[in-house]
């Protein structure tokens, strides 16, 4: 195999007092598609960063191969120095570079280059970025979260366009599907430390979540022999010195190793304040119009949304999708048509373009409103210590201004602030963007948990599938159609629409790019068939703890006997079979440990 175009070994960076990084390796190889993943704060976009030289490390090593380009995406591009969005793309661009291919991805994507940066769009911020770091064809493309802002269309035009490209792609992306199409091989990031899994993200969160039970199996194993080493330190120090001594030195080592311990980071709690319950008629809504001038966006459109509904807008920017959702919540009138309320709605609407948020806003601020420590969270009160806690803000982290918060912690912390207040209406903007995996699924339960009715407007594939019971699209000329299910079975009742397969978003060109790259299929994410434990399982379940604590029983005995004065000098023979059986004993209460702790799992996996 060629040597990687790049090489980042053993990378070490400390923030403050706080070690970020504390031996990161990465190697990307000619025409790789890897995928950085972990939790918001993990370090991915610093991690990038380095990669691109734009950030310099405590320890390690960076090596390019000689002659490499690379070109980089940051989640925040910088236009200040640039009039047009022209000027922005050519100062990307190098001599040998063809400034011809910079204005056909400008006209995909459909901008002129003409548009003035100070007045662009979030989106069209992300196209003109996304031009520059493309156009140059590079040996290397670093994206940081491409897919944000960007619509549908623009998002399945950019799976095809880098799927064609020989460049050697490191990504970073919340949008599941998109890294699915497009990842072979998928980096984890995870306290401090990196491990690669040389299978595309359809793989990962089954490798990862295999990982994190050893580990804490492992884990527990480590307590458990802990404890049998401190009773042998209270009960069962006598004998010779020097084998007591090094048994006492090993326990220091071993407690050591737990304090040493990295523990996985915990999960956000995310929940919102119900409200009162709505009625069963959330609204009724019959052939409403809405134009503005010339341009209809939408026209003679029907539906009856119901009591825990879960409705979900997909369409282009531009559409009319936030204007659809004024017009069904009863926010904005229509030209024409009826929209008739429920009784007793209490709607909330979560922005997550992050409007609401004064950059010299400190977290506590933002969630209390000031001048208090308690967040009121519908009827209950919670100190905002506790609250933060939840949404796994650090307690250093409560004078922390908006301005030096991520775009993750952004995302939570609005997140915070709007679900605290009661609601039986949910409208969610654009609720993924700059989340991290583990965070969506979270707020992917709380839907699904939610008692009242959510309307979502997303762009992201995988989270409309997982959530929505039906979709609205639009057609042409302001006409939308509803569609029972999720955006997959959108595109299937509608005859493939867009996603008709020749785009790498696509369900048949998914499948046929994984088959000309000889590739498995992805494992399914299908729970166990079973609903409960087996009566087997079950007995055995019971069972354990009394053998395991015979076990422990017999293991305290044999080292009682291993302790008496002079047992070798003594009696080798029986010296010997005592050590024997010790290893024995303790290899079987290994074995129990580690089948109760399977079966424990297993039986919370299938009650929770």
């Amino acid at each position: 195999m060629a040597p990687p175009l790049l090489t980042l070994t053993d990378i070490q960076l400390t923030f403050g007092s706080t070690p970020l990084f504390t031996g990161v390796d990465m190697a990307v190889h000619a025409r790789e598609r890897l995928c950085l993943v972990g939790r918001n704060g993990s370090g991915k976009s610093t991690l990038l960063k380095i990669a691109a030289g734009e950030l310099e490390f405590d320890q390690g090593e960076r090596f390019f191969q000689p002659g490499t380009t690379v070109r980089y995406l940051p989640q925040e591009p910088d236009f200040s120095a640039y009039a047009t969005v022209m000027d922005y793309v050519e100062a990307g661009l190098e001599e040998a570079d063809d400034p011809y291919r910079a204005q056909l991805l400008l006209q995909a994507l459909g901008l002129t280059g003409e548009e003035l940066t100070g007045n662009l769009s979030g989106g069209e911020a992300r196209r003109a970025a996304l031009v520059r770091t493309l156009a140059p064809e590079p040996d290397i493309l670093l994206l940081d979260e491409p897919t944000n802002h960007l619509d549908l269309p623009a998002i399945e035009w950019l799976e095809k366009e880098i799927a064609g490209m020989r460049s050697a792609v490191v990504m970073i992306s919340h949008d599941r599907r998109f890294l699915e199409n497009l990842s072979r091989s998928t980096l984890w990031v995870d306290r401090g430390q990196s491990r690669l899994l040389e299978k595309s993200f359809a793989y990962f969160e089954d490798w990862r979540d295999t990982l994190l039970e050893q580990e804490q199996l492992d884990a527990h194993k480590l307590d458990r022999k802990i404890v049998r080493e401190e009773h042998w330190v209270t009960h069962g120090v006598s004998g010779r010195r020097k084998r007591n001594m090094k048994r006492l030195g090993d326990l220091g080592k071993l407690r050591q190793q737990r304090a040493n311990r990295l523990k996985p980071t915990g999960d956000v709690a995310i929940s919102v304040a119900a409200g009162e319950t709505s009625g069963k008629l959330v609204a009724k809504v019959e052939k409403i119009s809405k134009s503005y001038g010339d341009r209809v966006l939408v026209k003679d459109f029907s539906t009856r949304i119901a009591r825990g509904d879960r409705l979900g807008l997909v369409g282009p920017n531009g559409v009319g999708k936030t204007t659809l959702v004024k017009l069904l919540t009863g926010q904005l009138p229509p030209d024409s048509g009826t929209v008739k309320p429920g009784s007793n709605i209490e709607m909330l609407v979560v922005d997550q373009q992050r409007t609401v948020l004064a950059a010299d806003l400190t977290v506590k601020d933002a969630l209390t409103g000031g001048g208090t420590d308690i967040v009121a969270i519908g009827d209950t009160r919670k100190h905002v210590m506790a609250y933060m806690k939840d949404f796994l803000f650090l307690p250093e982290q409560v004078r922390t201004p908006v301005s030096r918060l991520s775009g993750g912690e952004r995302g939570r912390l609005m997140l915070a602030m709007q679900l605290r207040h009661p609601s039986n209406l949910l409208v969610l903007d654009e609720p993924t963007n700059d989340l991290d995996l583990e965070t969506l699924d979270l707020l992917q339960e709380m839907i699904a948990d939610y008692r009242g009715t959510v309307i979502v407007v997303s762009h992201d594939r995988d989270f409309l599938d997982r959530v929505c019971t039906s979709i609205i699209a639009p057609q042409k000329d302001g006409t939308w159609t509803e569609y029972a299910g999720g955006y997959s079975d959108m595109i299937s009742q509608s005859g493939g629409g867009r996603d008709d397969g020749k785009l790498p978003g696509g369900p048949a060109a998914s499948a046929g790019s994984r088959k000309a790259a000889n590739m498995p299929p992805p494992p399914t994410s299908t729970p166990r068939g079973a609903s409960k434990l087996s009566f087997k399982d079950k007995h055995t379940l019971q069972v354990l703890p009394g053998e395991i604590e015979k076990l422990e029983g017999d293991i305290a005995k044999v080292n009682k006997a291993l302790a008496e004065d002079d047992l070798f000098d003594r009696d080798a023979k029986r010296f010997g079979q005592l050590v024997r059986l010790l290893e024995k004993t303790q290899s079987e209460l290994d074995q129990k440990e580690q089948r109760w702790m399977e079966l424990e799992m297993l039986q919370e996996e299938l009650e929770g």
